[in-house]
């Protein structure tokens, strides 16, 4: 993070300024709690401003308990201390039909949570238009075919979203299912309007009555459900992702009646986390909290080809059986080598029924396979879907009830092999 010069007024009132930082950080979902206001007041004070880098680093020492709140805290920082703009540029992140103070450009990661999180409990009045247009002429808009504010929530990228935005997208994802069709045994049972004959059961029942048939007895194949495995990334390029997608398979492992034999729920960053257990829990926010504790490599490195190959070795046997179908979210961004990633994808695709990838890059138009990651991987996968947000999250539901989906995997093979 790059520090511009920090000038502090003589009298700065340094202990009601944290307190409203902390505030913020709050509002912003940091646990920035009294406690921590203590400990910030004196950790400064001890520290003092010798860098102009000492403030933020002892700040941010104080009030991220993880390396997920990084970010958040770095955009409520940026706008409270460093801005000297923060309050327009805030009001423009709110209100983005407006130009003027913001650029035409794509929200940062935070961004908005950190500027709804400032305007918290601030009157946002209309601009004054002045005496000038008093005499303006009158618009008026026809929102008649405008989208519901569920139908927008719903096509919003989940690194985009507020928290209130975020929270109402996860009442969503928890109503949300991911019904799967039975699948076909060769072995057979009885049936009262079975498809085929049996005869054995009909001569069984013909002898116990002195040869007579009184019936034909049928049977017919059996269905059995197979098991879901999700393998989800949690390195920080994936952590908005990674976090609503989570939430998801929460409501999948909890759905009765959705058809799934298990719900087996791993994450991978620099190295592989079963949180199965912890996804059985009742409480989402408990399920999560418990499977952040035990996974410690979120919004780390990505070490994809070398978790696909600890999971084939450890755990493939064990879940993988029943036709297992496999989701793999990740944006295929690996630091491993290509030849390793490719191996441990093509074993996977071997011993899985269907793999499922989803990857958020695909929420950009002009996505083409160039990583090296991405051109091993997906020759081995039998669907490629987005997974940005809640309506990437619907389809993915639409492609795993239809085994024949390609998703975006034709058109992308088809622009791999012209490269």
């Amino acid at each position: 993070m790059e520090h511009a010069p920090l000038e502090l007024p003589d009298d700065p009132q340094l202990t009601t300024n944290i307190t409203h930082f902390a505030r913020a950080l709050r509002v912003a979902g940091l646990p920035a709690g009294p406690g921590r206001v203590a400990d910030a007041i004196r950790a400064v004070a001890a520290a003092g401003f010798g860098e102009r880098a000492d403030f933020y680093y002892t700040l941010r020492a104080c009030f991220t308990a993880r390396p997920e709140h990084r970010a958040v805290f770095d955009q409520v920082f940026r706008l409270y201390w460093r801005d000297p703009r923060y309050l327009e540029h805030m009001m423009s992140m709110l209100t983005p039909a407006v130009r003027g103070v913001a650029e035409d450009r794509t929200v940062k990661s935070a961004e908005k949570r950190a500027a709804e999180a400032l305007l918290h409990g601030v009157d946002r009045d209309a601009p004054d238009m002045g005496d000038g247009e008093a005499g303006g002429t009158e618009i008026e808009v026809d929102t008649t075919l405008t989208m519901s504010r569920e139908e927008r929530l719903k096509t919003l990228d989940f690194e985009q979203m507020s928290v209130a935005e975020m929270a109402e997208a996860k009442r969503i994802i928890a109503q949300m299912t991911l019904s799967v069709p039975p699948l076909v045994s060769r072995r057979t049972e009885a049936a009262a309007h079975g498809s085929r004959p049996d005869w054995r059961r009909t001569m069984r029942g013909a002898m116990a009555r002195g040869g007579d048939v009184v019936e034909f007895a049928r049977k017919d194949r059996r269905e059995r459900w197979p098991s879901l495995v999700a393998l989800c990334d949690i390195s920080g390029s994936m952590s908005s992702y990674s976090r609503a997608v989570l939430h998801f398979l929460h409501a999948v492992s909890n759905a009765k009646g959705a058809g799934w034999a298990e719900v087996h729920a791993f994450t991978f960053g620099t190295r592989l986390t079963n949180i199965t257990r912890h996804m059985g829990a009742r409480d989402v926010d408990a399920a999560l909290a418990a499977a952040g504790a035990e996974a410690q490599d979120w919004e780390g490195g990505t070490r994809i080809g070398a978790c696909l190959e600890a999971f084939n070795r450890d755990w493939s046997r064990r879940v993988l059986g029943r036709g297992a179908v496999v989701l793999l979210i990740t944006d295929g961004l690996d630091r491993d080598e290509p030849e390793r990633l490719e191996a441990a994808m093509e074993r996977l695709a071997l011993s899985s029924r269907r793999v499922i990838w989803v990857n958020p890059l695909l929420r950009w138009d002009g996505f083409a396979p160039k990583a090296a990651g991405i051109r091993a991987m997906l020759p081995h996968v039998s669907s490629f879907r987005a997974g940005h947000n809640i309506a990437a999250l619907a389809g993915l539901a639409e492609a795993v009830a239809r085994p024949d989906d390609p998703g975006e995997k034709a058109r992308l093979t088809s622009a791999l092999r012209a490269s």
